[in-house]
């Protein structure tokens, strides 16, 4: 189900060999690269704590109000570095991250969730009213629960919300932390859906991070693979969905007679502590 994306396709972002650290003590990142091509679909996978969400708030500079630091390495975006520029600053120029556990204001209504995505925009009340309805068309579940207070809608609703309050901000590229976190499977492939959607009729570029590898891997173009702050894999999601120590680490899914187990886990952890 995975979408083909050209070879030519310019990079939109570079990250380029970045190290964070926490409290000018913990090192939390340690030599991530990674490229996201324009129009493209980007997963970060990996299991929790493996440095996914520190890596999208490196991008949109979200480190400062955790007291963490890009110590190291450069973040360029349409080919002008970035680092040092405000989130403010960022949603401005087209980046906007869509936070794990989706955080709505829960005491605003669902419409008045979506209008605070366009805070930054200039360009007119008609303009912003012309998305929201756009919005409504991807998300008529919305528009039914427009007037809802958000912190009393379902989780999907939710994350709903939240993805069209980004839309709302009229971003190029779209940084979504665990969009499946919490939901039942039908509404997961419900947001991917409309994930995609978004990326081929409205040209959003999509960097996510999750930990459900296959789905994210059905709906994205290429892949890269965290382990304690690093990357130890990368490739197009075909043949990442189709490598047997990604079958069997983080799809679950045993070679043959062998079984997935804590000691075949330590072993490939093992195996792959030389890529780092």
């Amino acid at each position: 189900m995975e979408a083909a994306l050209t070879d030519s396709a310019a990079p939109l972002l570079i990250v380029n060999n970045i190290e964070v650290v926490y409290d000018h003590v913990i090192l939390v990142l340690k030599g991530v690269s990674l490229e996201v091509p324009e129009g493209g679909i980007v997963a970060l996978l990996g299991a929790n704590g493996a440095g996914k969400t520190t890596t999208l708030k490196s991008i949109s500079n979200l480190l400062v109000a955790e007291r963490g630091d890009i110590t190291k390495g450069t973040i360029d975006y349409q080919g002008q570095r970035i680092q040092g520029l405000s989130a403010n600053q960022l949603v401005k120029r087209g980046i906007v991250q869509v936070m794990e556990g989706r955080r709505c204001f829960e005491h605003l209504t669902v419409e008045e969730n979506l209008m605070t995505g366009a805070f930054t925009r200039r360009d007119g009340a008609a303009s912003i009213r012309q998305d929201l309805e756009l919005v409504y068309t991807y998300f008529p579940r919305l528009k039914v629960r427009r007037t809802s207070t958000a912190g009393y809608t379902s989780g999907g609703e939710q994350q709903m919300t939240a993805l069209g309050r980004a839309l709302m901000a009229r971003p190029k590229m779209i940084l979504l932390d665990e969009p499946s976190m919490g939901l039942a499977p039908q509404l997961v492939e419900e947001i991917f859906e409309i994930v995609k959607k978004l990326n081929e009729a409205e040209q959003v570029t999509f960097l996510l991070a999750e930990q459900n590898t296959n789905m994210a891997l059905r709906y994205s173009h290429y892949g890269y693979i965290l382990e304690n702050g690093r990357i130890v894999m990368e490739g197009d999601a075909a043949s990442l969905a189709g490598n047997d120590d990604i079958k069997e680490f983080y799809l679950g899914i045993a070679q043959g007679d062998q079984k997935a187990n804590f000691r075949a886990t330590k072993h490939y952890r093992r195996r792959k502590r030389w890529l780092g």
